[in-house]
């Protein structure tokens, strides 16, 4: 009887403890929530786990252009595309993270494309920046305004660069700041050269304020032939150095609306012509056949654009250049202006549709002249 009673209590007292332990709360497992991040503009989150801000976007694109419809050009060859059909993806990482001595940011751009059966994948961009260091694939210092157009179906005459660089930019406020680069010369050679030896020294100056923004640029460019060009073996002139200057600048135009601005810039360079456009495809220098010395070609280019935001949904812009250049060579001296205008809708933001049109004539002293015709439409939407 005694061990019937102790066996019942037992079974009771456990099943008391069972139900208090049932009741007892348990802590739930961690769990990493994605955070908002506002320190660097709309759409930075917070990667899970880390202080690192992170923005992803993209963008993707289709397009078709009617290629240099005038009778000398590609509708008059029959083995020449008389379009170019494109379709085309991006990819946009951009991760910062607050450091002591400033934002330290890294940023990625790539796409992959489409065009007439051939794909294509591309690095758009690649780079660190720390404070005021720029270390990476980044468009050039030098290069001022490329364009207001949505398409810019022809080359328009200006610097347009994307290149390998590590650069360093100092802010003094009030907009004001100053950039000294040195830059990959391979990305800046017109003609035939030798080896990498140096790369380009880039500076700039720079100010941006609410009336818009100017800026100043300069470049120092090694001429370095190579060591037979077209069979003559260059003498003492083999290391020139070539040099650019330019200067441009952007004004808002807040009385017809707000987005619409103008501008104008002009370059001058010397065994340099890739910081003037030089869509013509002068080369930097010539080789005397008598002395093997190198003789620089120089040239300058003047441009400028507007962009009328009509109204809320469309835009309208206009993109106009002219370029002439001194040249030593047998084809002689060049000249060639520009032209291209486009028209877009944007009936959502991010989604645009549009349409381009663009002129250009090139004429020679000693060779035939070139001109083209070009037409475009697209269809994008960034996100």
């Amino acid at each position: 009887m005694k061990l019937k009673s102790l066996m019942l209590g037992a079974a009771a007292v456990a099943t008391a403890t069972t139900a208090q332990a049932a009741d007892l709360p348990v802590a739930p497992e961690p769990v990493d929530y994605v955070r908002v991040c506002d320190a660097y503009g709309a759409r930075f989150y917070y990667i899970p786990g880390t202080e690192t801000c992170l923005r992803v976007g993209g963008r993707v694109r289709t397009q078709f252009i009617a290629n240099n419809v005038l009778s000398n050009g590609n509708w008059s060859n029959r083995d020449s595309d008389g379009y170019g059909w494109r379709s085309q993806a991006w990819l946009y990482l951009d991760a910062r993270t607050a450091t002591e001595f400033g934002t330290l940011r890294a940023y990625a751009s790539m796409s992959q494309r489409v065009q007439n059966a051939v794909e294509i994948m591309d690095l758009d961009k690649a780079y660190i920046q720390w404070g005021g260091l720029t270390a990476g694939y980044a468009t050039s210092n030098f290069d001022i305004y490329t364009g207001q157009t949505f398409m810019g179906v022809v080359t328009r005459d200006w610097s347009d660069t994307t290149t390998n660089q590590i650069a360093y930019t100092a802010a003094f406020g009030n907009g004001l700041s100053a950039t000294i680069a040195l830059e990959d010369r391979s990305h800046r050679e017109s003609g035939t050269y030798g080896g990498t030896r140096a790369p380009d020294l880039v500076a700039a100056l720079g100010i941006s304020q609410g009336w818009g923004s100017a800026q100043l640029s300069g470049a120092l460019h090694q001429v370095y032939p190579s060591a037979a060009f077209n069979g003559i073996n260059p003498g003492n002139g083999e290391d020139e150095l070539g040099w650019a200057i330019g200067a441009g600048a952007s004004i808002n135009l807040p009385m017809i609306n707000s987005g619409s601005n103008i501008f104008f810039q002009g370059f001058y360079a010397d065994g340099a012509l890739s910081y003037t456009g030089n869509a013509a495809g002068v080369t930097d220098f010539v080789i005397s056949a008598a002395s093997g010395n190198a003789t620089t070609n120089s040239g300058y280019s003047l441009s400028a654009g507007a962009y009328i935001q009509a109204t809320t949904t469309i835009g309208l812009a206009l993109d106009g250049s002219y370029a002439h250049y001194d040249n030593a060579g047998t084809a002689g001296d060049a000249t060639r202006w520009a032209i291209d205008g486009s028209v877009v809708w944007e009936p959502v933001s991010g989604f645009q549709m549009g349409a381009d049109i663009g002129y250009s004539d090139t004429e020679w002293d000693n060779i035939a002249d070139t001109d083209e015709l070009l037409f475009g439409v697209r269809m994008q939407r960034t996100f």
